[in-house]
């Protein structure tokens, strides 16, 4: 395909989203089915440059000779593509439902069809600048999203997003610096694009600017201490929070940290050194410590957000790792993980819209009134547990593969915490199943933050938020047994790093 098309991918979206408020829809009906067309078409063209991949990149703007906004499609930016092209289209039908009774949502899908196009903006990225300002965007363009109720929660939180957000950049915009300066291109190189000759002596100072774009970028990726803004952010609509937690923002910071580590420093300047254990030990740090919060959480979506805080960790723990192995574990759980985490999500969010009960107390008995998502929210957490046959299990697999074959002393102590981890994931996530189904249901349950449903009343949604559920769980079994076709294809991605 010509790659003019991948421009197209990114500014269908875009512009698509920016007509919603001002198109004459006669009916919600319309504008739904505009919506949906408009994201259904991009994922179409995003498949069709996957199977058909340009051999060229297309140049948007350029700053200047060197400095360019230029996309092209490469292996790693293919997984990102493939990922963000197959939730979008289920995530709108599932918001479609959510937002039927919510204000504002000819702005909101605004917002949140162009994030579709920032999104794949940053999987196109073919350099380190594009990249970034995409990267920037997403973040702009989000916190509407996070405002959407203008709640003093929802304010606080959105603040506390940019802060967390704008901070980061800096530290990454440090890295994009030093790679201008002391690389042989701001391009994507699979190994790195360091200049050694340019570096000189100067190589402590690189990889103390590695450590400070990898925290940087990971501010997204909710790594400890920056994770205090993702549970904040819960107070946003659903469909926003299961975008944030599961495909756009933090999947967004865990693919740049894997971009700046293999593909700008290199692994081979990287590995073995001060930096590599620098950034490990936050990152095992993160993987117990999400899972603890989430533990002791009593509202049903910030302990969602505490355990994808976790999980993002499990990612950067591959990333880290700086293997061929470790980036092959690191891509298998970032997509085992938005698929498992976006169910789960929805699953709350279709509680919250039928049920009123938003605190974990307030869900006895209703997996009797809601079945059919209490049962696809179990088998969620069977599969972020890694129960073998379901998808978490394969990334978790790869993962400890990975950090057995690592050298690194602190690989081990990794896989230690991914097995408390598994742990504390069962507590925190079968306990609320249990509680559903087993506990009888409580008639008096009441709620500060939304209108309680009588007990009498709740029942499973509409075919628009059941359908995503249904396609979710099928994708976490067909995954969960046949996971090698994914598997050749990160291997073969990752052959190409050293």
């Amino acid at each position: 395909m010509s790659p003019v098309f991948l421009a197209v991918a990114v500014l269908l979206p875009i512009c698509g989203g920016a007509l919603i408020p001002v198109l004459p829809f006669r009916s919600r009906k319309q504008m739904m089915i505009y919506i949906e067309g408009v994201v259904l078409l991009n994922s179409v063209l995003a498949v069709s440059l996957l199977l058909n991949r340009p051999a060229e990149h297309f140049v948007l703007f350029r700053f200047t000779s060197n400095i360019t906004l230029s996309f092209r499609l490469d292996g790693l930016g293919s997984v990102f593509t493939a990922l963000i092209s197959v939730l979008w289209p289920l995530a709108t039908l599932y918001a479609f439902e959510y937002m039927k009774h919510e204000e504002h949502e000819k702005f909101f899908f605004l917002f949140y069809t162009v994030t579709y196009g920032i999104t794949m903006g940053i999987a196109f990225a073919e350099d380190l600048v594009t990249m970034y300002c995409f990267y920037e965007m997403l973040t702009l363009i989000t916190v509407p999203l996070v405002l959407h109720t203008l709640t003093r929660e929802a304010v606080l939180a959105g603040r506390t997003y940019l802060y967390y957000s704008l901070g980061g950049a800096a530290f990454a915009f440090i890295g994009v610096i030093f790679i201008l300066v002391y690389g042989t291109s701001p391009d994507f190189a699979a190994g790195g694009v360091l200049d050694l000759a340019k570096i000189g002596d100067r190589t402590n100072l690189l990889l103390l600017i590695y450590v400070l774009c990898f925290f940087g970028f990971s501010v997204k990726a909710a790594m400890f201490p920056f994770s205090g803004w993702l549970p904040k952010a819960g107070v946003a609509p659903t469909p926003v929070t299961a975008l944030l937690h599961a495909v756009a923002v933090v999947k967004a910071g865990a693919f740049a940290t894997m971009r700046v580590t293999y593909y700008s420093f290199g692994t081979e300047f990287l590995r073995g050194t001060w930096a590599q254990t620098v950034v490990l030990v936050p990152v095992i740090f993160t993987i117990v410590y999400g899972c603890s919060r989430a533990l002791k959480e009593t509202h049903l979506k910030r302990r969602l957000a505490w355990s994808t805080v976790s999980n993002l960790s499990y990612i950067l723990f591959g990333v880290a790792l700086m293997s061929p192995l470790g980036l092959v574990g690191a891509l298998t759980h970032m997509i085992c993980h938005a698929v498992i985490k976006i169910c789960s999500f929805f699953c709350a969010g279709a509680v919250i819209c039928q049920s009123g009960r938003e605190y974990i107390y307030q869900l006895d008995g209703l997996g009797k009134k809601m079945p059919k998502t209490f049962a696809v929210f179990t088998v969620s957490g069977l599969a972020l547990m890694g129960v073998p046959g379901l998808a978490g299990f394969v990334g978790k697999w790869n993962l400890v593969k990975a950090a057995l074959d690592s050298a690194h002393p602190l690989a081990v102590v990794g896989v230690i915490a991914l097995m408390i981890s598994a742990l504390l994931t069962a507590i925190y996530m079968l306990t609320i199943s249990v509680r559903a189904f087993v506990q009888p249901g409580d008639a008096s349950a009441m709620s500060a933050e939304h209108q309680i449903v009588p007990f009498e009343e709740v029942r499973d949604p509409g075919w628009m938020m059941l359908l995503p559920l249904v396609l979710f769980v099928a994708a976490m079994f067909v995954i969960g047994l046949h996971p090698q076709p994914l598997i050749d294809v990160f291997t073969q991605i990752a052959s190409a790093i050293q």
